[in-house]
């Protein structure tokens, strides 16, 4: 700062030198005037008396005046620079400490501005992820999953999984909640709901119309995954699958017509669920991805074929059926469903049972008949009234048969 007003102080002097001059030179020119109108004189008549006396006081007031003026514009020393600037205020601050207090004077302004900007960003984030919260789906229009090959079959992919990772157990989807998700939505309330079950209801005659009373087998074969999250069997892709998309962008036609929103408007990829990262926070955090290796062996298998019989509207939220499946709000049903054959265990075991069964018949058989036998070869007459008896009995139960 020192050097700022070395050089702007000189100026400073002369400009104060100059106006200090001017302001005494005004009074001096006026004073004869001023004497005159004070004595009762006439200027005019005065004037030409002193005229020349005036005119060598002007000349030298104004050479006195040019003196002093040089005299002030002669550069001032250091001292007097010096001293003046001791009298100044601040004299003792440096101009960079006062840019650097004015530099962390704004970076704070920054600091909190930012903090106030990040806290108005945090809630606008909180804001948007409540908002989405209250719109994320927490109903969907389930294809249940009953064919007791396919959830056998599954079963056995899972324990094969596990077998390889313990950690993945936590991700397997329980047989009983094994379906085929058609479409989501999310209702937030009883009037909701029974506007979903109204369309489920109103979707049946749709279906039906598209179905003609033909029979549709889903053929599940070879398996996939989403982003090594999620892992599922594929719909085998023919005419039935086509038919089911057909029958999916039907039904969401009739929610958005009653004005539930159906999620998202990506293409209908039919699958079926059995594993996926998102069922365990905790495993989530051990486990980023499912490696695709644990079930190579599955990748081409052919799981079995699901009847299409059923729709159902299952909440995502409320506890769950005994046996694993989803709560069902409501349903609709396709025809009579046809029974699934038996796999080769129940073969057996019915074989079994009517083995069984047929050897102990035979041994009862032959023991009574050798009783019989015996009886008829003792010859005493109690025993023979017990025969007749017992063979009139016979004859009677005959006749009333």
């Amino acid at each position: 700062m020192r050097p700022l007003l070395r050089r702007l102080l000189p100026a400073l002097c002369s400009a104060a030198a100059r106006a200090l001059i001017a302001r005494r030179a005004v009074p001096m020119a006026l004073r004869p005037a001023e004497g005159a109108a004070r004595a009762g004189v006439d200027v005019r008549s005065a004037a030409p008396e002193h005229d020349g006396l005036e005119n060598i006081q002007q000349k030298k007031i104004f050479k006195e005046n040019m003196e002093k003026t040089q005299q002030s514009e002669e550069p001032c020393s250091a001292d007097s620079v010096d001293s003046l600037m001791a009298e100044m205020p601040f004299v003792d601050t440096d101009i960079e400490d006062e840019h650097a207090m004015l530099a962390t004077s704004e970076l704070s302004i920054k600091k909190k501005r930012k903090r106030t900007t990040g806290r108005e960003i945090e809630e606008g984030t909180e804001r948007k992820k409540k908002k989405n919260k209250q719109c994320q789906p927490n109903y969907f229009i389930s294809l249940p999953i009953t064919n007791p090959k396919i959830t056998g079959s599954i079963q056995a992919v899972q324990n094969a999984i596990v077998q390889k990772d313990q950690r993945l157990s936590k991700a397997m989807v329980r047989s009983g909640s094994l379906h085929v998700t058609m479409f989501v939505m999310h209702l937030s309330s009883e009037e909701e709901i029974s506007i979903a079950v109204g369309a489920l209801s109103d979707s049946k005659v749709f279906v039906d119309d598209l179905l003609k009373g033909k029979r549709v087998d889903l053929s599940f074969q070879g398996i996939d995954h989403f982003r090594n999250q999620v892992g599922f069997v594929n719909l085998a892709e023919n005419d039935h699958t086509a038919l089911l998309k057909e029958i999916a962008e039907t039904m969401k036609k009739i929610f958005q017509e009653k004005g539930i929103m159906t999620g998202d408007e990506r293409a209908f990829k039919p699958h079926l669920t059995f594993m996926k990262l998102s069922k365990s926070t905790e495993l989530r955090k051990q486990v980023k991805k499912i490696d695709s290796s644990l079930y190579e062996d599955f990748k081409n298998h052919y799981f079995g074929d699901e009847i299409l019989h059923r729709f159902d509207l299952c909440s995502m939220l409320k506890k769950k059926q005994p046996n694993g499946y989803y709560y069902c709000e409501s349903s609709i049903v396709f025809g009579e469903k046809q029974a699934a054959e038996p796999d080769d265990a129940e073969l057996v075991s019915l074989s079994k049972r009517l083995v069984e069964n047929a050897v102990l018949k035979a041994v009862q058989q032959y023991l009574e008949e050798t009783q019989n036998k015996s009886r008829q070869s003792d010859g005493s007459p109690a025993k023979t009234e017990e025969a007749a008896s017992g063979s009139k009995n016979e004859s009677d139960n005959d006749n009333s048969k």
